[in-house]
């Protein structure tokens, strides 16, 4: 039985982050992905990426009011749910149970079912509504973790930093990867 995980991507800059975790999962045959995305992701991926999200996605993007996506009830055994990037307006949704578009309800399915929900805000700086939003999360289940690559592992590259944010986001759905350098490797 293959492990399932959602990928929500919102508006937030920060699409390079979404895009590369879906290259990971897809290059996997062990993991059933599920994308959704709201209108203002398609617009910041065709800024920061180019190219076409249903492309990178491999296949179709549940739009904001499809709720016939499988993700959409608990009963479908969907086992973690990353939202990558998450802007602070759907970070405020979910953390408040506003459940208005696919990306919100799959999230709010996630964490009443007590699964992985993985938020990855991109934003800065972070206001108090902000941290009491993501704060909320954190007492809800969720692992908050926000876009902050690290550099012990001296990243040659943009795409290199980008892997210390995703290596990170896979170690949490526990998916195997080698996208990092772990501290106190050589």
């Amino acid at each position: 039985m293959k492990k399932k995980i959602v990928v929500g991507i919102t508006g937030a800059s920060g699409a390079p982050y979404a895009r590369r975790l879906l290259q990971a999962l897809r290059a996997r045959d062990d993991l059933e992905i599920g994308v959704c995305a709201s209108q203002t992701a398609r617009d910041v991926w065709a800024l920061e990426c180019g190219g076409s999200l249903d492309e990178a996605a491999g296949g179709q993007v549940w739009g904001e009011r499809d709720y016939a996506a499988p993700f959409a009830s608990g009963s479908a055994g969907w086992g973690a749910m990353v939202v990558v990037p998450c802007s602070m307006a759907t970070a405020a949704r979910i953390a408040h149970g506003i459940s208005d578009t696919l990306l919100t309800r799959a999230a709010d399915v996630v964490l009443k079912e007590r699964r992985t929900l993985v938020v990855v805000p991109r934003e800065t700086p972070l206001g108090l509504v902000h941290l009491e939003n993501l704060a909320q999360l954190a007492r809800l289940g969720a692992v908050v973790l926000p876009a902050m690559p690290s550099f012990y592992g001296k990243p040659a590259t943009l795409d290199d930093a980008v892997d210390t944010v995703v290596g990170r986001v896979l170690d949490q759905v526990g998916v195997e990867h080698g996208l990092l350098r772990r501290w106190g490797s050589r």
